[in-house]
């Protein structure tokens, strides 16, 4: 059980691996994504032990919390939520003409974007829930954010919800076959809804959604781009 976690991280960045040699045109939107989301695993001490405490790598999280499973676990999935769409969509990404920033809907464009720590933090300071849920309310209302800001993504920021799910739910299941007791010996059912989904908490389902959500228009919303049928464009015509 000790290798677990790992053997698990090392799942999810394989598949961002084969992803990034394979798929050329989507290299730097994951590059970028994925060194941005990866710091997030840092956050681990906030989740151990009142959500999970999964043995880990020289016994990082029992004994500080922090594990490096969660910077490997988090730079894999910032790249892979991010492409996941467009990927399956045959979309590639166009840039987003000056004069249409200038629209009104824009002008919170970067407080929009801070949108999940604004719920989050308040949440996990002022609030008893378990962290999982203020985790959850946080990228929910980062997508939603997304959605006012940005109404062209609305498809891309459902279904990649939905999309991002499907993925996990296939991932987290990979594992409990040769470890069925994993989640019963390292998540705290007690303090969830205990509810399973074969054999995965709920609340890694929910994560997994809102996760997609935010995530899967993140880059289009931070870098000004938009996502089109790849065989409209040939060249960029929307030049900075």
């Amino acid at each position: 059980m000790q290798y677990v976690w790992f053997i698990w991280s090392l799942i999810i960045l394989a598949l961002w691996a084969l992803l990034f040699v394979l798929k050329k045109g989507y290299r730097e939107e994951m590059l970028k994504m994925s060194l941005i989301t990866m710091p997030f695993g840092l956050t681990e001490p906030l989740f151990v032990p009142e959500y999970w405490l999964p043995p880990s790598l020289f016994q990082l999280a029992e004994k500080t919390g922090f594990d490096l499973e969660s910077l490997l676990f988090s730079f894999a999935i910032g790249g892979i939520g991010t492409v996941l769409y467009n990927l399956i969509f045959g979309r590639v990404l166009s840039k987003i003409p000056l004069i249409e920033r200038h629209h009104k809907r824009h002008n919170l464009h970067l407080y929009l974007l801070f949108v999940p720590a604004l719920v989050f933090v308040p949440l996990a300071l002022f609030t008893t829930l378990n962290p999982i849920y203020c985790g959850v309310l946080a990228l929910l209302a980062g997508g939603l954010a997304t959605l006012y800001c940005r109404p062209d993504l609305k498809g891309k920021v459902w279904v990649g919800g939905f999309l991002f799910t499907l993925l996990y739910f296939l991932y987290f299941g990979s594992i409990l076959p040769f470890y069925p007791q994993y989640v019963d010996l390292y998540w705290n059912l007690d303090n969830l809804t205990g509810i399973l989904v074969f054999g995965i908490p709920m609340e890694e389902l929910w994560f997994a959604f809102t996760f997609g959500m935010y995530w899967s228009g993140l880059y289009e919303h931070l870098f000004w781009r938009k996502p089109v049928k790849s065989e409209t464009l040939s060249i960029d015509p929307n030049p900075d």
